[in-house]
């Protein structure tokens, strides 16, 4: 009789609280799938608003990465609440856990003091908008630095693709000093090295020639904010002087400006019969071949 009477009980359990349980982590799972959804959409009509990752608005990137954010956040905080509904369906006494999940949780914060630094530094980057997804990044941290586009910002990472496509995770308490690239607008530096030899008034002229072109130009002209500036004499050597140029582009696109600028000037050179030395004609091909690292000068 007690046999049957324990097996009465089980079954009585599994058909009442056993029930709800199931009916629980069923729930869980479908909410999460519906927040993943939600996220997925409404990070998809971004997308679909800014198909050039390249020119996306400050605000577009904001959004993006707070709505990552937040869809972890409330998958976490739907686990939490259906884990308590589900440990009150075994008949666990919470209250009699308040006492060891105070020294628990001191315990872990003391341990992880690393992930607890992850979290608000995350926080504040989301808060000050210090960067965010689509953004072109050069991180500091304190083993190396890491460059590239971010493709994911949450509460305790960043992670982002170099130019070589390696996926380079940083967590974000570790991150000394974050340069963005691509923030409001850019700036492209161009260096001319001119020769000695050469009429210094006429390669003046030429510059600021191109300089005025260069906005309606009809590869990069959409992406240049105002007509660039010569602003003269960057240095003098032996053989050549180097005179600088600055044009403000939208974010990201300093480094297309520059090398169509440079293929403008050395076309434009040819014309006037300014014939620059080797290594300067080295340079600005170099310079128009440049990935986008750096500040884009010659």
């Amino acid at each position: 009789m007690r046999v049957q009477t324990d097996f009465s009980g089980i079954g009585r359990w599994l058909s009442n609280e056993g029930l709800e349980v199931v009916l629980l982590v069923l729930g869980a799972a479908l909410l999460t799938r519906v927040i993943g959804k939600i996220a997925r959409m409404w990070t998809g009509r971004i997308d679909a608003k800014n198909a050039d990752k390249e020119l996306w608005s400050e605000e577009s990137k904001h959004l993006h990465s707070l709505i990552q954010v937040l869809s972890y956040v409330a998958v976490a905080v739907l686990y939490v609440l259906f884990g308590i509904q589900i440990l009150l369906r075994f008949g666990v006494n919470l209250v009699a856990l308040v006492a060891p999940a105070t020294v628990l949780g001191a315990a872990l914060g003391f341990g992880a003091q690393k992930i607890v630094q992850d979290f608000l530094a995350g926080f504040f980057v989301l808060a000050e908008r210090q960067y965010g997804y689509g953004d072109i990044v050069e991180l500091t941290t304190a083993t190396g630095v890491a460059a590239g586009t971010i493709e994911d910002v949450t509460l305790r990472i960043t992670r982002l693709r170099t130019l070589d496509g390696e996926a380079v995770i940083v967590p974000n308490g570790q991150i000394v000093t974050a340069v963005n690239q691509s923030q409001d607008w850019a700036r492209a530096i161009i260096d001319v090295p001119v020769p000695n030899n050469a009429d210094m008034d006429k390669a003046h002229e030429v510059l600021a020639e191109v300089c005025r072109d260069i906005v309606d130009d009809d590869r990069v002209g959409e992406y240049v904010l105002d007509e660039p500036t010569v602003m003269g004499v960057q240095s003098i050597k032996l053989e050549q002087t180097v005179i600088r140029l600055l044009a403000r582009t939208k974010p990201g696109m300093q480094w297309e400006v520059g090398r169509r600028m440079r293929a403008v000037i050395l076309r434009r050179f040819r014309q006037e019969g300014i014939v620059l030395e080797p290594e300067a004609l080295a340079a600005i091909r170099a310079g128009m071949l440049r990935p986008q690292t750096g500040e884009g000068s010659v």
